[in-house]
């Protein structure tokens, strides 16, 4: 990188001095005619238009580095990652030298620096002073206390571990006033929507990341706050998992983390055209996050997988009480990218990198769960999720279809398939869902063995001026027993300093009875027409 800023100085330095040497040496000149004066301004003109070019193509240039830089974390951490797993060396160290330790960092590989050695014996000649690092290699107080894209502000690091803090929040403005205030679901049943027209803190994540002992043995916990609920228990989450790396095709972990069940749920967030809110048919037939274990890791370059084995589809806002003794949730998601063999950072929405080359990637998940009535978090809890009719009608309530019974247990399974391409900018991303309910456990009657829907998101999007403004549309379609609504969103992303960590976003969105929403979406169960949201985003 010292490369590259030294080769933007000489080409700046060059370029000053191209636009003012003639002008010394028209100075020089004594008395000019009309005709020279003209000939000077003309000349003055060109130059003056030759160094708005030169700034725009630094500018240009700037933008490209910075890109290239992004591009290089993920194999760098790699590469670190390879160079970790080796012992370090540690000579036994003379009586007169002082102590070796390795010191690794991002943009390096292990190289050794040098720490005080214990004192020589009483007589002996002090050790000799170690020169300090060459130009270009990292000292030991450069490898804590710096900001890294995509680990974060580096708190500790060391020869027995790594802690990271990383961030992510958003200031909401959400308007609803012009959605529908009545919604009437498919057996007649009306409610009032409580609509909302609030500024709010929507959501906190703060998460300490890192390795303890062993590099292949990772941990991240996070404390995840939900404002708009304020004053119920959900307001705030406590989870994390932990990981170790047995080779790069298995990598065991356990702990909280979202089930596979579609793309938005296989760690791409906060990577997303939107913020913190999916398309209603994605929101309508994923799972959530669960406690369980899983394992992922690369078959090969291109060909990546993730399998988990949870307590249920959603268990944040469920305590241990409520969970049967039934461990059969399993999710898996196996997904391809033949091209490139990789899809931007954590293959999220866009193409904010500005591919060269086209980017492709296609997805399966399947997910079952067997699911109790008394293990189903509440409506308005952490990235809640719950098996609902088309029409919004929740399946485990206490009267769902009209008829007096109820559901008490139920099989869920569902397939979701994804294909993607982003290229210099623009991007369309789709995903297509089929879900079957059936195997209910009921009290009283209720007038069906099964359900079947299915149902698609859409996604388009291009970067309007490079990693500065981005336009999208999104869109969704449920095709139900009850229903058959759907959304449409226009937005944008504004980034303000060219980087991921701020932006801005802004996006209206049209409901036709909305099947899902909650206290942290935009969206509400039944909401029909129009609402606007913006958010001011952080995330690190």
């Amino acid at each position: 990188m010292q490369v590259a800023k030294l080769n933007r100085f000489v080409s700046l330095a060059c370029g000053l001095v191209l636009a003012s040497s003639p002008s010394l040496s028209h100075a020089q000149e004594s008395s000019p005619s009309i005709d020279q004066a003209q000939t000077i301004r003309e000349e003055l003109e060109e130059l003056r238009a030759m160094k708005k070019d030169l700034a725009r193509r630094m500018q240009t240039f700037d933008a490209r580095i910075d890109e290239l830089e992004e591009k290089m974390q993920s194999p760098l951490r790699k590469r670190r990652r390879e160079a970790e797993r080796k012992p370090p060396v540690r000579p036994t160290p003379s009586e007169n030298a002082p102590a070796l330790r390795t010191a690794v960092t991002d943009s390096d590989p292990p190289v050794l620096t040098t720490a005080a050695a214990d004192p020589p014996p009483s007589g002996a000649q002090p050790a000799p002073q170690t020169a300090p690092p060459p130009s270009g290699e990292p000292a030991e107080r450069d490898l804590w206390g710096r900001y890294e894209p995509g680990v974060g502000f580096v708190a500790i690091r060391g020869a027995n571990g790594e802690i990271s803090i990383g961030l992510i929040t958003y200031l909401r403005y959400l308007n609803q006033l012009a959605l529908e205030r009545t919604f009437t679901d498919s057996f007649g049943r009306t409610k009032t929507l409580d609509l909302r027209n609030d500024f709010l803190l929507n959501k906190v994540n703060l998460a300490f990341k890192g390795w303890l002992l062993d590099p292949d043995f990772t941990y991240r916990v996070w404390i995840w706050t939900q404002n708009p609920a304020m004053g119920l228990g959900a307001q705030v989450v406590v989870g994390g998992h932990m990981t170790y790396s047995f080779a790069d095709w298995f990598n065991l972990s356990g702990g909280v983390a979202p089930l596979p069940t579609t793309r938005t749920t296989n760690w791409t967030y906060p990577f997303w055209l939107k913020m913190d809110n999916r398309t209603i048919a994605d929101e309508f037939f994923r799972g959530s996050y669960s406690f369980g274990i899983w394992a992922d890791g690369e078959f090969t370059d291109e060909l990546e997988y993730r399998v988990m084995l949870a307590n249920n589809l959603s268990a944040l806002g469920v305590d241990a009480g409520q969970l049967d003794a039934d461990f059969s949730t399993v999710s898996a998601h196996l997904w391809w990218m033949p091209t490139t063999g990789e899809y931007g950072v954590a293959e999220g929405f866009g193409d904010f990198e500005n591919h060269e080359e086209a980017a492709t990637r296609f997805g399966v998940h399947y997910t079952r769960s067997r699911e109790d009535a008394q293990s189903q978090p509440n409506e308005d809890d952490f990235e809640n999720t719950q098996i609902r009719l088309s029409d919004g009608t929740l399946l485990f309530s206490d009267d769902p279809f009209a008829t007096g019974g109820q559901v008490r247990k139920a099989t869920y399974q569902m397939v979701a398939a994804n294909a993607g391409i982003k290229y210099q900018g623009l991007a369309f991303e789709a995903e297509y869902y089929w879900r079957r309910v059936d195997e209910f456990k009921t009290i009283g009657f209720i007038p069906v063995d099964n359900l079947s829907d299915h149902g698609f998101s859409a996604y388009a999007s291009a970067m309007v001026v490079p990693r500065q403004l981005q336009l999208y549309a999104a869109g969704s379609y449920i095709f139900g027993e009850y229903g058959e609504p759907w959304d449409i969103t226009l937005g944008l992303n504004w980034y303000p300093f060219s980087r991921r960590e701020i932006r801005f976003n802004a996006e209206g969105i049209y409901l036709e009875r909305s099947p899902v929403g909650g206290n942290s979406y935009p969206y509400l169960v039944g909401g029909d027409g129009w609402l606007f949201n913006t958010d001011l985003i952080i995330a690190f």
